[in-house]
């Protein structure tokens, strides 16, 4: 077994890899988030992990996407085609002691696609990506209409959603950038650039990391004739500077993903922003919710004695379980009511409720809402002023960052590879092997399923909930403030029974996520209808839709609304194993993203799949450091003498810090 990143096609080509005689202790169908984490923990402790998916790019619907590759990814769905079958009589390599278990062929798990394009169609046929490694000419379909935008484009590119390759363009590693910086919370932290890549190691990265040293900039954005007027086609050109996630999440500064990023080590191939500012919308305006101490004292839209007030809650929040007593006669009724009990004014409420706490005044009980408020506040100032981190280039980084440490503990990833099957032993009753779309049988103690690539007849007792998303980009930030750089999380509160409170996430340009000059904008709800009948409500309240008669007037309060796309995902997390039918115990299934803000279900979920693969095992301990290593054969007593000798030297390395380190332990 080699290390060695397989990749089973060049472009469009699909030629086979011949693993016929791979044997594997995990066999992984997908990298979710769930699954990658649980890989690197394998490959970590010596498993030998093959990762194999019809996909052509990591993550599955924890990816991130260029503006172009979501584009493709968009006319993937649209298209909703079968994966062909090369082996159309996979049955017949089924023996007569064996019985086969059918994958599902269609992606199903995303549905009711609408995108919007409000900014001007100035479309010419020679507009390409900047930077793009394929000048194909991009064609125009209408998806869907409204008054507000005459079609929506959506260009369909030739070029595959992420081609993967172990050798990176010259012009994507420019020697004069050979670091990466990342100031969190005052502190320098500093890491190496992951692009080169060797024959073992190599795990390229999906989301499009552009610099301005690397991606041409169009005349067009850098000699803009109108204030604030972003065509589409500038969008389209600048393509490579988006990376747009399908789910939106954000990184507890102490949560359980950001404790397994620090311990094993994994930290190091991401970088990591803080979250500047929290917001809420009251009463028909967005504003500023002071979160820290420092912030509750200089805040303007708060009265002397409500900082008090708000104080003298907090200071109880941290440590309500001291005292029962006080809490003790309300933990059957719902926390908005408890909060009513506090003498908080109405706005202090308001913002504790939906803005600390992040629930609504019928989601949770007064426990839960004292636990999410102890949280949020025990997060603060570990990293900055808010509890939250984003990762720059997306959140697609992370199942990447995990994907890299299995491929440098030796795990193998064929992607633009389907299964066809599950091969079970009847006398045993366990998996014994898959069948791949060449019809070769690769054979595995332990099976790593996630959850889209069941079949009907698997999952026909199962029900999913769904999740609604929207994502926009849209000319300038929800709140002004002096700095274009604002990085804001705001919760909207429901407003009709029987809907759900929808969560907003603004990206500046720079976390990677969009052009300069623009926002990108995720919003997240449960769902109750389809996405856009869940979420245009909102975003009607918050943005305007872009037109022409509107760009030389400079009293519009809302931003520009210049593009938009609705679909719903499934929500597989909460599905119970026994719910699906006649599954081996030696296959497991990972759930995707669930509609909460934070990670936690996906650590929790891959910590605890891991212990039933391998008991008594470290779930994803540290690598060990290099000068501790010791090769067979090795016979170097005298220059080991010497270079122990010297720890300072070693220590002081910067590029073997890890970029997201613990801020209380004391440095080295």
């Amino acid at each position: 077994m080699t290390s060695d990143h397989v990749d089973c096609s060049v472009g469009n080509n699909h030629m086979p890899i011949y693993l016929s005689k791979v044997t594997a202790n995990l066999s992984q169908i997908e990298e979710s988030l769930p699954e990658s984490i649980i890989a690197a923990a394998c490959s970590r402790s010596g498993q030998r992990v093959l990762h194999v998916d019809s996909r052509s790019y990591y993550g599955g619907n924890w990816a991130s996407f260029s503006f172009s590759g979501l584009l493709s990814w968009l006319k993937e769905h649209q298209e909703n085609t079968d994966i062909v079958n090369e082996c159309p009589a996979w049955q017949e390599k089924i023996l007569e002691n064996e019985e086969a278990i059918a994958l599902s062929r269609t992606d199903k798990t995303i549905q009711h696609v609408e995108v919007f394009c409000y900014a001007s169609q100035d479309l010419h046929e020679d507009v390409e990506e900047a930077g793009a490694l394929q000048k194909n000419h991009a064609s125009v379909t209408s998806v869907n209409c409204t008054e507000a935008a005459d079609s929506a484009c959506l260009p369909i590119e030739d070029e595959s959603l992420r081609s993967t390759s172990c050798e990176i363009p010259a012009e994507q590693t420019p020697s004069s950038d050979p670091e990466r910086t990342l100031e969190v919370n005052d502190v320098q932290v500093t890491g190496e650039k992951e692009n080169d890549c060797d024959d073992n190691t190599c795990v390229p990265s999906t989301a499009e990391k552009e610099t301005s040293e690397n991606v041409p900039v169009s005349k067009d954005t850098a000699e803009q004739p109108k204030k604030n007027r972003i065509t589409y086609s500038q969008i389209i050109k600048e393509g490579r500077r988006f990376n747009i996630d399908l789910v939106s999440k954000l990184l507890y500064s102490r949560g359980l993903l950001i404790d397994l990023l620090i311990k094993s080590n994994v930290s190091r191939y991401a970088e990591f922003k803080n979250i500047t500012r929290i917001l809420a919308f009251r009463e028909g305006r967005v504003k500023q919710v002071p979160c820290s101490r420092a912030d509750v004292f200089n805040s303007k839209q708060l009265t002397m004695v409500e900082k008090r007030m708000l104080m003298k809650f907090l200071t109880f929040c941290m440590e309500y379980e001291e005292h029962p007593d006080e809490y003790k006669a309300y933990e059957e009724i719902k926390f908005s009511e408890y909060l009513k009990t506090q003498k908080l004014t109405p706005n202090l409420q308001y913002f504790v409720l939906h803005s600390m706490a992040m629930t609504s005044e019928t989601g949770s009980s007064t426990i839960d809402g004292l636990k999410a408020t102890k949280n949020f506040l025990q997060c603060l100032g570990r990293y900055g002023n808010t509890p939250f981190l984003f990762p720059l280039y997306g959140q697609g980084e992370l199942p990447q960052c995990f994907c890299r440490m299995c491929a440098v503990f030796g795990g193998i990833y064929c992607l633009r590879h389907s299964v066809q099957c599950l091969v079970v032993d009847k006398e045993s009753g366990k998996c014994k092997a898959i069948i791949d779309q060449y019809g070769q049988r690769i054979i595995s103690k332990h099976f790593l399923v996630e959850d889209s690539y069941l079949s009907e007849n698997t999952c026909s007792h199962v029900q999913y909930r769904q999740i609604s998303r929207a994502v926009l980009i849209t000319d300038r930030s929800v709140l002004k403030t002096d700095s274009d750089q604002q990085i804001s999380i705001l919760t909207v509160p429901a407003e009709e029974p029987g809907t759900f409170a929808v969560r907003v996430i603004e990206l500046c340009s720079s976390t990677m996520t969009c052009m300069k000059g623009s926002y990108l904008v995720h919003l997240t709800c449960t769902s109750s209808k389809t996405a856009r009948e869940d979420l245009e409500p909102v975003v009607q309240k918050l943005f305007t839709p872009y037109t022409e008669t509107e760009i030389e007037n400079e009293e519009i309060e809302k931003p520009r609304l210049l593009w938009g796309l609705y679909f719903n995902m499934r929500d597989s997390s909460d599905v119970s194993r026994n719910s699906y039918n006649d599954l081996p115990s030696n296959v497991y299934v990972c759930s995707g993203p669930d509609c909460a803000l934070g990670n936690d279900n996906a650590v929790k979920q891959a910590e605890a799949l891991f212990q039933q693969i391998c008991p008594n095992e470290d779930f994803c301990p540290p690598p060990p450091n290099p000068e501790d290593i010791i090769l067979d054969g090795d016979n170097l007593q005298p220059e080991a003498s010497e270079s122990s000798a010297l720890p300072e030297a070693n220590s002081e390395t910067p590029k073997e810090s890890s970029n997201l380190k613990n801020p209380e332990e004391p440095s080295k």
